[in-house]
């Protein structure tokens, strides 16, 4: 690899080690055993999907704030995703967000992060997930990250004490949202257009998610921040989860 992506007569091992750890990093490349000293590489579930969807990286570092971020372009999400905060009544509860949340499940490879997570107890739920659209990605790629947090809430694990048959729960309420009972809601908020194009945008969203096991609710930062309601566009339905998605194997 080295040979082929660097120039001739010079060592280009050492920039190949520094690209496949960044790789490692983001998650999408892992070590497989040796081969002698060094060490086999080969991409994990998430580097197999980035690359089926078209060699698409994630679209912004884990760590979505500082001037890093800011140096790879992506300041104008993170002044969008403030924007949606304050819009939402975010001075109100400033300590209460968190923003670039990781939700992931080694086991199937899915990983991706959630713009901001505002901790809002209910009796049935703790928090609520917003994911910001600037307007920087195919009307498909924002439908899949939406249909991402079904996929999520569909996982189930196998749990019991030794010896026992177990069953099998929800992977979210046993190992992220302890306290709630039921998936948390995701608010979708698109911004980065005209205000018409928004529109479009929300139409030819709530059409490619038609049909979602999750609850959904979807507005435009402008409408958000006129205070304007927002559109619902999934449902919770825990039973069409489960039937959705097959039980895992037994242990």
């Amino acid at each position: 690899m080295a040979s082929v992506i660097t120039a001739e007569e010079s060592d280009g091992r050492s920039y190949v080690r520094r690209a496949m750890k960044k790789l490692a990093e983001l998650g999408l490349a892992e070590t497989n055993g040796k081969a002698g000293k060094h060490p086999i590489w080969n991409l994990t579930p998430a580097g197999q999907k980035a690359l089926a969807y078209g060699n698409e990286l994630p679209p912004r570092p884990k760590a979505g704030m500082g001037a890093k971020a800011v140096k790879a372009g992506f300041g104008p999400h993170g002044v969008a995703v403030t924007d949606m905060i304050l819009a939402f009544g975010g001075r109100d509860h400033l300590t209460d967000w968190q923003v670039e949340v990781n939700h992931a499940i080694k086991e199937t490879g899915l990983s991706f992060n959630t713009d901001a997570v505002l901790a809002w107890p209910t009796k049935t739920s703790e928090v609520r997930l917003f994911e910001l659209d600037n307007g920087s990605m195919s009307q498909a790629r924002l439908a899949r990250e939406v249909w991402d947090y079904e996929r999520y809430a569909g996982h189930r694990v196998w749990e019991g004490a030794r010896g026992t048959i177990g069953g099998t729960y929800p992977f979210w309420q046993r190992h992220r949202y302890t306290r709630s009972k039921t998936f948390p809601r995701l608010h979708v908020v698109l911004a980065g257009k005209a205000e018409h194009l928004l529109d479009n945008r929300l139409q030819a969203l709530a059409a490619d998610v038609k049909g979602i096991a999750v609850a959904v609710w979807v507005n435009t930062l402008p409408r958000l921040q006129r205070g304007e309601p927002w559109y619902e566009i999934g449902v919770d339905a825990p039973d069409r989860r489960r039937r959705r998605y097959p039980e895992p194997a037994g242990r």
